[in-house]
């Protein structure tokens, strides 16, 4: 009776033992989840005239998958109705947490404002590293969103969290917040305290608060829990793989590469009296065209392919578990919302060779799924520089404002921003692009919904 007994016992340990091994055994696994922040089929067909021309191809478009996403928000109530213009702070909560939620909240839920786990805790728990890199500030909505939990994106350092206004009007106010009230503090203060390995952006003046209950600044207690503090492109290389790296390049957003030709925007067309008194008389005269130059207030500052590749390199040192890295070229849309359509052309120049970075790390490290999608799309629209109706006896022309760029090609592009007559143009709500490598094949669907972008994440790190 013995024998069998011990038979059936060494078995099983001989059994567990090799189920060990093959867990033990499992391939390093990376995800690089690239986002184009209010980077849709128009920005995309704009920066490919632009950077590539009319024939000519984009990185991106070489990519083996390309599928479209469905872009999904609601009221700020339990079970709310739909909302169909979404903003980046619930868009990024979808792909950070699979759950849809209103505009404007940082991986909590509607209604409740109960916080959403998100990927970056997810991969801590599971024994993976996280990054986050971004042209905007590192407290900015969309990387906020993969590591903290706020119920206003607007509260991002310990000024920042009572009776938030603009010229007089409150816009946020998240005091049940306050660690003093039981909540987890500000954004900043949030990302100093969370998991992730690496930051690198812009937003230093976030840090240089004071930390709530404390007498030292975020900054300085970022360097308390372990963070090496950079602040120049030079130091990047500097530090040694394996540290903790918070990199704070600028005050604010990092200032993007291109600008219109003396810092020109897009422009209302210049109507005649007579056209003020009858839409069908007078005249309209469209902005004279402009080139795009390059912006003498980007220089000093990284590149995105620059902080990319200090990504990798920190993220992959020494590491036989894997990554998650999410890097935003986050100015696509900040241009957009000024109506300066050079700028996102010059921010979509950097998603390219931040994307070129990526897959070269790819072939090297074959179990690395690539994504490159969009949150939301944007005001820019690509429309005729002269009128198919110009024909016409009557003055036709944009009820907007217009840029009529001047192109390598030797053509006119004029892009309209026409969704508001605010002081900055707005969201539009279409589903967005998405592209991978061949590693997404077989688990991308060429039709999907954002928060599907977390569960294929989710699944390829088997968190």
């Amino acid at each position: 009776m013995i024998r069998p007994f011990f038979h059936a016992l060494l078995a099983s340990a001989l059994l567990l033992f090799a189920v060990l091994s093959v867990a033990d055994n499992k391939p390093t696994r990376n995800v690089i989840l690239i986002i184009g922040d209010g980077m849709d089929e128009q920005q995309i067909t704009i920066a490919r005239n632009y950077l590539a021309g009319s024939s000519g191809q984009l990185l991106l478009d070489t990519m083996p998958l390309r599928a479209q996403v469905q872009v999904l928000a609601i009221e700020d109530q339990v079970d709310g109705k739909p909302v169909y213009v979404s903003d980046s702070a619930n868009t990024a909560t979808a792909m950070a947490t699979g759950v849809v939620t209103s505009r404007g909240r940082i991986a909590t839920a509607a209604g409740t404002n109960t916080p959403l786990m998100t990927l970056v805790e997810l991969a801590d728990e599971a024994g993976f590293r996280s990054g986050l890199v971004t042209t905007a500030r590192v407290t900015d909505a969309t990387p906020a969103a993969f590591a903290v939990h706020m119920s206003s994106r607007r509260c991002e350092d310990p000024d920042t969290m009572v009776d938030v206004s603009i010229y007089g009007f409150e816009i946020a106010d998240c005091s049940a917040e306050l660690k003093a009230n039981g909540g987890s503090g500000s954004i900043s203060e949030q990302l100093i305290e969370s998991p992730l390995d690496l930051l690198l952006g812009g937003g230093r003046q976030r840090f240089e608060a004071t930390a709530e209950g404390e007498e030292i600044t975020v900054e300085a207690l970022a360097v308390d829990n372990g963070f090496v503090v950079v602040t120049r492109p030079q130091e990047l290389l500097q530090e040694k793989p394996g540290e903790k790296l918070l990199g704070l390049f600028a005050q604010g957003n990092l200032p993007v590469r291109l600008r219109g030709e003396n810092g020109r925007e897009a422009e209302a067309p210049v109507r005649s009296w007579l056209n003020y008194l009858n839409d069908y008389l007078g005249s309209a005269r469209l902005p004279n065209p402009m080139n795009c130059e390059p912006n003498p207030d980007f220089d000093g500052t990284p590149t995105l392919a620059q902080m990319t590749e200090a990504a990798l390199t920190h993220l992959s040192h020494d590491n036989d578990k894997g990554f998650f890295l999410m890097v935003e070229s986050a100015s696509i849309d900040k241009q957009a919302h000024e109506r300066k359509p050079c700028g996102s052309i010059g921010e979509m120049a950097q998603l390219e060779e931040a994307l070129a970075l990526a897959l070269r790390f790819a072939s090297r490290n074959p179990n690395t799924l690539i994504i490159v999608t969009s949150d939301h799309s944007q005001v820019a629209q690509l429309v005729p520089d002269q009128s198919l109706f110009a024909d016409y006896p009557v003055p036709v022309f944009t009820p907007g404002k217009i840029a009529r760029i001047k192109t390598p090609e030797g053509s006119l592009m004029a892009v309209n921003y026409a969704t508001n007559d605010f002081i900055m143009g707005e969201h539009t709500g279409a589903a967005v692009p998405l592209f991978s490598n061949t590693e997404g094949l077989g688990r991308i669907s060429p039709f999907l919904q954002q928060p599907d972008i977390f569960r294929i994440i989710r699944g390829y790190l088997d968190l």
